[in-house]
C-alpha cells in the first residue's frame, strides 16, 4: 500500500478532521522512528497513517482494529502492518503481543501524539519551543486530557527502552516537522 493509498482509505472511513490529525501525527512519529531504528520507513508510515482508520464506524472493542484488520486482509495488505494496527489495542495484545519494533513503536507514540496536541492547542506557542519538561508537567495534571493513559505513554518509553524525556522529545520533534499539517 503506498502512502497515497493509505490517505484514501483513511479519508473513506474517517470523516473527523481531528482523527485525520491524529492519523497524521501518528504517522510522522513512526516515520522518526522508523528512520531511527533503521526501519522501512513506508511500511511504518503507512501503519500510522491507517491505524485508527476504522475507529468512526466501529469505535468499541473489539471491532476497532478487528474489522479494520478484515478489511485490510480482504485488501491483501502487508500482514505486518495489519499485525501492529492490532496490536496497538490492549485487547489483541494476547494474540498480537508488543514484541516487535513497529509494534512497539505504534503503541509508544499513539498515545503521546494525542497528549502533544492537547498540550499544543493550549499553548500560545502551539508546537513551537515545546520541550519534555512542559509535556511532563502536563502529565502530572490528572484532569488534563483526563482520557489519555499516562501509563501507556510511560509503557510506550519503556518498549522503545529510551528515557521518558527522549521520546516526548522525538515525538515532538516528529510533530514539528507536520505542524501546518496537522493544524498549528
Amino acid at each position: 500500500m503506498t502512502r497515497n493509498e493509505a490517505w484514501t482509505l483513511l479519508t473513506e472511513y474517517t470523516q473527523s478532521e481531528s482523527l485525520r490529525k491524529h492519523a497524521l501525527s501518528v504517522e510522522a512519529a513512526m516515520r522518526f522512528y522508523a528512520e531511527k531504528f533503521a526501519a522501512d520507513i513506508e511500511q511504518w508510515g503507512v501503519t500510522g497513517l491507517i491505524h485508527d482508520f476504522d475507529y468512526e464506524r466501529w469505535p468499541e472493542p473489539p471491532a476497532h482494529t478487528r474489522e479494520g484488520a478484515s478489511i485490510l486482509r480482504g485488501m491483501e495488505l502487508d500482514e505486518e502492518i495489519i499485525q501492529a494496527m492490532l496490536s496497538h489495542a490492549d485487547w489483541n495484545q494476547e494474540e498480537f503481543p508488543l514484541d516487535r519494533p513497529i509494534r512497539k513503536s505504534l503503541f509508544a507514540v499513539d498515545e503521546l501524539c494525542g497528549f502533544i496536541t492537547a498540550v499544543a492547542y493550549v499553548r500560545p506557542e502551539k508546537l513551537d519551543g515545546m520541550t519534555p519538561k512542559s509535556i511532563k508537567k502536563k502529565l502530572k495534571q490528572k484532569s488534563f486530557a483526563a482520557s489519555v493513559s499516562r501509563e501507556d505513554i510511560a509503557k510506550g518509553a519503556e518498549l522503545l527502552e529510551l528515557d521518558l524525556s527522549e521520546h516526548i522529545s522525538n515525538v515532538i520533534q516528529s510533530q514539528q516537522k507536520i505542524k501546518e499539517s496537522i493544524g498549528f
